[in-house]
């Protein structure tokens, strides 16, 4: 099976590294890591950080919600829908603090969708953000 190019949603923010927003294999879309961002802006949604760059607080609900909204663009623009999901890995930074929110706000978006997930704990991400999908769809 070959891989197709990368693909990247105009709608959705720019990666952070050198990988595109989802590759398609066969009938399967795999989405990279989503984290809050919005396109075009350099402020993290949700976050608020020091002078130094160090995470001084976040809002979990409102990553949340981006992440979901992240997804769900790069996903209708690489040719698939949220009803697609078929697999979600979440990392959170913040087991204790925020997986009960987390999990409240994954309920009222997948209510409908009952992709297969997996959460874990990290220490960091790769920008000061609590919250990160990796995500599997059909197409």
């Amino acid at each position: 099976m070959t891989a197709e190019d990368g693909l990247n949603s105009p709608r959705a923010p720019e990666p952070v590294g050198p990988y595109p927003h989802a590759r398609r294999v066969g009938d399967l879309l795999f989405l990279s890591g989503v984290g809050p961002r919005r396109l075009g802006e350099k402020e993290i949604h949700g976050v608020t950080l020091s002078e130094e760059g160090e995470i001084i607080d976040y809002d979990i609900e409102a990553q949340c919600r981006a992440v979901f909204d992240n997804v769900r663009l790069i996903l209708e623009d690489a040719g698939s829908s949220w009803e697609r999901l078929v697999d979600v890995t979440v990392f959170l930074t913040n087991m204790k603090k925020d997986f009960a929110t987390f999990n409240r706000i994954y309920g009222d978006y997948f209510s409908d969708v009952q992709p297969c997930r997996t959460t874990v704990e990290v220490t960091a991400l790769p920008t000061p953000i609590a919250i990160e999908l990796k995500c599997i769809a059909t197409i």
